[in-house]
């Protein structure tokens, strides 16, 4: 294991992102990807798109939600821990989102994976098959926004955990 990875636990937690559907805007992108480089400093951590379902603007909101929730389902194996970012989840300060992922750290949980649903949310079995929900806030944001905000984060938590002066307070 590199010795630059955060161990405080015998297993190292993965960290899996899902998404659905690309980001288009070049900027965002160039973000996200240099925020994913950081945190895989710390801690093994990948982004993975779910390419968005053909058709989409034929189906009814429910529908389209069912067919991102088969596909979001396929993703995830039965030892994974879910978390779904979604409106109604738990708000954290940076410094509470630390402790939180350093839990699951701990947790013996060996992937986390975080969910970015489409722009209708989640289907039931989704929200179902999820062991729990945080929210960025309760402000609307764009999902190509949230994306960018929300790997900034967890290179925040990570930068907070190492006691690295990343994060002011």
């Amino acid at each position: 294991m590199d010795a630059n990875f955060i161990c405080l636990n015998i297993v190292t937690v993965k960290i899996r992102l899902l998404t659905i559907g690309n980001t288009d805007k070049k900027y965002m992108k160039e973000g996200i990807d240099d925020y994913v480089k950081r945190i895989s400093f710390y801690i093994p951590f990948d982004m993975k798109v779910i390419p968005d379902i053909k058709n989409r603007s034929t189906l009814s909101p429910e529908l389209q939600k069912e067919k991102e929730g088969q596909l979001i389902l396929n993703q995830i194996a039965p030892v994974d821990s879910v978390v779904l970012l979604d409106e109604h989840g738990s708000e954290f300060s940076s410094i509470e989102f630390s402790k939180w992922i350093e839990k699951k750290m701990v947790s013996g949980v060996r992937q986390l994976i975080l969910v970015i649903g489409g722009p209708y949310g989640f289907s039931k079995a989704v929200y179902q098959r999820s062991d729990s929900m945080i929210s960025l806030s309760k402000m609307t944001f764009s999902h190509q926004m949230v994306r960018m905000i929300f790997v900034e984060q967890v290179y925040r938590a990570m930068t907070i955990l190492k006691n690295e002066p990343y994060h002011h307070e």
